[in-house]
């Protein structure tokens, strides 16, 4: 039995996990099955406060970790399978840990970005492949960028990323884009930005130390053709770690877990949710901390049984008696 347990280890359950140990939870923390989530997959971070000259993904996450490791939180390696939130305590089916209980039960399982699974991606993820313009864009001043991707996330990317290449190739295997109209006429009006419609990537080029080019498969001839570029961002969507929950708490047509307005409450009292697993608009480490320090102070009001006030309305009305 637990009083609280975190699924997860990326920014959001690393800070839960140091709020919570902080404040004598003696929380237990399941890494999952990629302990520091998908910073663990970038190389240098510059847009975390505190750090003038940077810091690298696996670092902070590290750092984090020891940190909440300081003040009592315990870690254990595994991923959830199964969660009965029927009743509590609620109880998570741990792979190689077997059942566990727990009182509170706080999901920051965060979301997973989908890749096109072509040899040559994984091996050069952080040396010329990202899935992050906001993260990585900086590092491509004055260079030939290619965007993967159809939707409105790619055209976005593509736009924001203009602000730094030198030229952004914007790929996609269907000959129209998916795309809403204002994003797509918004896109196709910058002049750095160019297109690659109906080609489907095939491999990414490496030299050993970085990303060379894309080789794509033009969709009416079936010829092979090598793109050169400096970086690849893959913007096809991202998954939110949530199939183990099994439908039991609410989320929209995507899966990302719903929660209460201006909180981290879920439909569920006892359960909270922070990160990317409930964020697929801002999706940045320091949002999902943020959001991990408030899903560790619901949970900690929740256990002690304290009330949380709505000073909005305590502020509207007067606290005298009406009646005299």
């Amino acid at each position: 039995m637990h009083k609280v347990v975190i699924l997860g280890t990326g920014p959001a359950g690393l800070t839960a996990a140091i709020y919570l140990a902080r404040a004598n939870m003696n929380p237990l923390i399941i890494d999952g099955d990629q302990p520091g989530g998908q910073l663990t997959l970038t190389t240098e971070i510059e847009n975390f406060p505190g750090f003038v000259d940077g810091i690298m993904g696996p670092e902070l996450m590290d750092n984090m970790r020891k940190q909440a490791e300081r003040f009592g939180a315990v870690f254990k390696s595994g991923w959830a399978t199964a969660v009965d939130t029927s009743q509590r305590p609620f109880k998570l089916q741990i792979s190689g840990l077997g059942e566990i209980q727990t009182e509170a039960l706080i999901l920051s399982t965060g979301a997973s970005a989908k890749l096109l699974h072509i040899p040559g991606e994984l091996d050069s993820i952080g040396t010329g492949v990202s899935t992050c313009a906001t993260c990585d864009g900086f590092f491509y001043r004055g260079k030939k960028i290619i965007v993967v991707g159809g939707g409105d996330s790619a055209m976005e990317e593509a736009s924001f990323l203009t602000r730094f290449a030198s030229e952004v190739t914007v790929v996609h295997r269907r000959d129209e884009l998916r795309a809403s109209k204002i994003m797509q006429d918004r896109a196709r009006q910058n002049e750095k930005i160019s297109w690659k419609l109906n080609n489907t990537p095939v491999a990414v080029m490496n030299n050993g130390t970085k990303v060379t080019g894309l080789e794509v498969r033009n969709g009416e001839t079936g010829e092979l053709e090598v793109i050169e570029t400096d970086g690849i961002f893959v913007a096809i969507g991202h998954t939110p770690n949530t199939a183990f929950l099994n439908g039991q708490l609410d989320t929209d047509e995507t899966g990302y877990i719903q929660v209460k307005p201006g909180t981290t409450e879920t439909n569920i009292p006892g359960i909270f949710a922070c990160g990317d697993v409930q964020d697929k608009k801002y999706r940045q480490a320091i949002t999902a901390a943020g959001s991990g320090c408030m899903a560790a102070m619901d949970t900690e009001r929740y256990l002690e049984g304290q009330e949380i006030i709505d000073w909005s309305q305590t502020l509207s009305e007067p606290s005298y008696n009406k009646s005299t």
